[in-house]
C-alpha cells in the first residue's frame, strides 16, 4: 500500500510542478503579479508532495518519475499553449525520458 500512495501524492506532484512551470511562463518573469503567486503556491504543493512521496518510496524512482514526467509535461503545455513544436532530435530526447521513466519504475529495483 505505500508503493501505491506514494505514486499518487507523486502524481499531485508532477501535475502542480506541470502547472507550476506553466505560470512560470505566463508570468512574464515574475512581472505579473497573479500568475507569480499562482507559480509559488504550486511549486510550494509541488515540493511538499515530492518530500512526502520521497518518504514512501525510493528517492532515486521518485525523482526520476518527477523530472522526467514533469518535463515531458511541460513540453506538452508549451506544444499546445504556445505552439512550440519541438524538432526531431527534441521528440527523440522526450520519447528516451519517458521510455527511461517506464524502465526505471517496471525494471529498476532497489536491492
Amino acid at each position: 500500500m505505500k508503493p501505491f500512495m506514494g505514486y499518487i501524492i507523486l502524481a499531485i506532484g508532477i501535475s502542480t510542478g506541470i502547472a507550476a512551470n506553466s505560470f512560470a511562463k505566463i508570468s512574464d518573469g515574475f512581472s505579473k503579479l497573479t500568475p507569480t503567486i499562482a507559480c509559488i503556491l504550486l511549486m510550494s504543493i509541488t515540493m511538499f508532495s515530492l518530500a512526502k512521496a520521497m518518504s514512501l518510496m525510493p528517492v532515486g524512482f521518485a525523482f526520476a518519475t518527477y523530472s522526467g514526467l514533469t518535463v515531458t509535461g511541460v513540453l506538452v503545455f508549451a506544444m499546445i499553449k504556445y505552439n512550440q513544436i519541438p524538432n526531431l532530435y527534441g521528440i527523440v530526447g522526450i520519447i528516451l525520458i519517458i521510455t527511461g521513466v517506464v524502465m526505471v519504475n517496471l525494471l529498476g529495483r532497489v536491492d
